[in-house]
C-alpha cells in the first residue's frame, strides 16, 4: 500500500510548470493506488482540492490534511479546500485560505466556469482534455452537433478551433447558461453557438432543422432517473445519426460508464449506425490512468462512409 511519503512524492512532481492549468495531482479513483481508492487531488491555479469518496479514520484523515498543508508551503497554492463527496451535499470545506465566489478551470489557453462550492459536479470533467482536444484540432470550418453538452465545454473548444457553428443540446438550463457564460468569458462569437434546452431524445426532429452537422459529440451520463440510461438509450441516439450527419462526418463518441465497454460503443455502431466505421480510441490522460482501461473513460472516434 502507498505510503504517505509515496504519497507526497507523486503530488509533488504533477505539480505543473503551468501553474493556472487545471491538473490532478493524484487520482486514487483508477484503482492504480491500492488502499488509496477514496482519494483525488486538484490543482486548481492557486487551489488545492481534495476529494474524499468515502469517511476515513480521522487519524488517517488529519495525517493526510497535515502532509497537504506541509506541502502548501513550498507550491503556489494559497487555498486549501476538502470536499466530502460521500455525503449528500458533497460539502465543501475551506481548510486554509480564501475560496472565491467565482472559479475557473483553465485548460490550453481557455477558461471554464467551476462551482467549487457544495455541489456534486463542478461543471467541468477534467479528464475529458484530450476529448476537446481532438474537437478543438477537428472543428475549422464545420458545423457541430454537441450532445449532452452540459456546460459546453466542447462548444467552446469547437469555436475556438475555428468551427462554422455549433448547436448545444442538454436538458439542464441552468447548465446551457453556465455554457454561454463559458463562451463568453472567451470572448467567442456567441452567434456561432445555439443552445437548446431540450430531452434530446424527444427532439431529434428540432435537432436535424439544424444540420445536417460535420462533427457530431455525444457525450451522455451513464443514469439520468427519468430521462436517460446509457444501457437501453444510447443506441437510441447512435440510430439516429444517419438523419443528422453529412458524408464524412466525424463522430467523437463517449462514455464514463465502468459497467460499459469499448466494445457496448463498437456493437451498437455495427447494428444500428450502417455506414459509419470505427476509427480509433483516444487515449485517456496518464493524470487519469486506470487500473482498468475498460472501467474509465472510453472516447472513440467513427466516421461516415469510410472517410477518416
Amino acid at each position: 500500500m502507498l505510503s504517505l511519503q509515496d504519497l507526497h512524492t507523486i503530488i509533488k512532481n504533477n505539480i505543473p510548470t503551468n501553474h493556472k492549468e487545471f491538473t490532478r495531482l493524484f487520482h486514487g479513483r483508477g484503482g492504480f493506488y491500492e488502499g488509496w481508492e477514496f482519494l483525488t487531488i486538484d490543482s486548481i491555479h492557486k487551489v488545492l482540492k481534495v476529494a474524499l469518496f468515502k469517511e476515513i479514520d480521522i487519524k488517517e484523515e488529519n495525517a493526510l490534511l497535515d502532509l497537504l498543508k506541509l506541502m502548501m508551503k513550498y507550491t503556489h497554492h494559497d487555498t486549501l479546500i476538502l470536499q466530502r463527496r460521500y455525503l449528500p451535499q458533497s460539502p465543501t470545506e475551506v481548510l486554509i485560505g480564501t475560496l472565491d465566489e467565482k472559479n475557473f478551470a483553465i485548460e490550453n489557453g481557455l477558461k471554464y466556469h467551476l462551482n467549487l462550492h457544495n455541489n456534486r459536479n463542478n461543471g467541468f470533467f477534467a479528464d475529458m482534455k484530450i476529448g476537446r482536444e481532438f474537437v478543438r484540432e477537428n472543428a475549422k470550418d464545420k458545423k457541430v452537433l454537441n450532445l449532452f453538452s452540459y456546460t459546453c465545454a466542447f462548444s467552446v473548444a469547437a469555436i475556438a478551433g475555428g468551427a462554422k457553428s455549433v448547436v448545444n443540446v442538454d436538458m439542464s438550463k441552468g447548465a446551457l447558461s453556465t455554457g454561454r457564460e463559458n463562451h463568453r468569458i472567451n470572448n467567442l462569437d456567441h452567434r456561432s453557438a445555439q443552445f437548446m434546452p431540450y430531452n434530446i431524445l424527444k427532439s431529434f426532429s428540432r435537432i436535424r432543422k439544424a444540420g445536417p452537422y460535420d462533427l457530431i459529440i455525444i457525450d451522455p451520463p451513464t443514469f439520468q432517473r427519468g430521462s436517460f440510461a446509457a444501457s437501453k438509450d444510447y443506441l437510441k441516439v447512435i440510430r439516429r445519426l444517419k438523419e443528422l450527419s453529412t458524408d464524412g462526418a466525424l463522430v467523437l463518441s463517449a462514455l464514463n460508464s465502468p459497467e460499459l465497454d469499448t466494445q457496448f460503443i463498437k456493437d451498437i455502431f455495427e447494428e444500428y449506425a450502417h455506414g459509419f466505421s470505427y476509427v480509433r480510441r483516444l487515449d485517456n490522460m496518464e493524470s487519469f490512468k486506470a487500473l482498468n482501461e475498460e472501467r474509465s473513460l472510453k472516447n472513440l472516434i467513427f466516421t461516415k462512409s469510410g472517410h477518416a
